[in-house]
């Protein structure tokens, strides 16, 4: 599951690259020091709203289309999180992939061959 905070980061992120701007010119246009800026982008700090939208101000990038962004990527990746579970579930009786499964077993070097008698 993707985290919030690692979704907005990635957005800020490809929006600021995008305009090939350097991690530095964002965090002066936003006042913003460029080791936190780093960390927002990298998904590690949360931004206050205020920060994003100092941060948005810089990209020229409007805050909602950012969330609404954030948001529709979210919802797909849930979207394919539950669709894959579903074919995991749905792969069929455990029978039949038993039947298909086969274990293979290196046979032991001649040398570390021991014998056992049996009774």
């Amino acid at each position: 599951m993707t985290l919030l905070r690692e979704a907005i980061g990635e957005s800020l992120r490809r929006a600021r690259i995008a305009q090939s701007r350097t991690l530095r010119e964002v965090s002066n246009s936003a006042r913003v020091s460029l080791g936190y800026l780093s960390e927002v982008e990298r998904g590690r700090k949360e931004a206050s709203s205020e920060l994003l939208a100092a941060i948005c101000q810089a990209l020229d990038l409007p805050l909602a289309r950012v969330l609404s962004d954030v948001s529709t990527a979210m919802a797909e990746a849930d979207d394919l999180a539950a669709r894959a579970q579903r074919e995991w579930v749905d792969a069929g009786p455990v029978g039949k992939i038993a039947d298909r499964t086969r274990i293979v077993i290196p046979a032991p070097k001649p040398d570390k061959l021991v014998l056992v008698q049996a009774n």
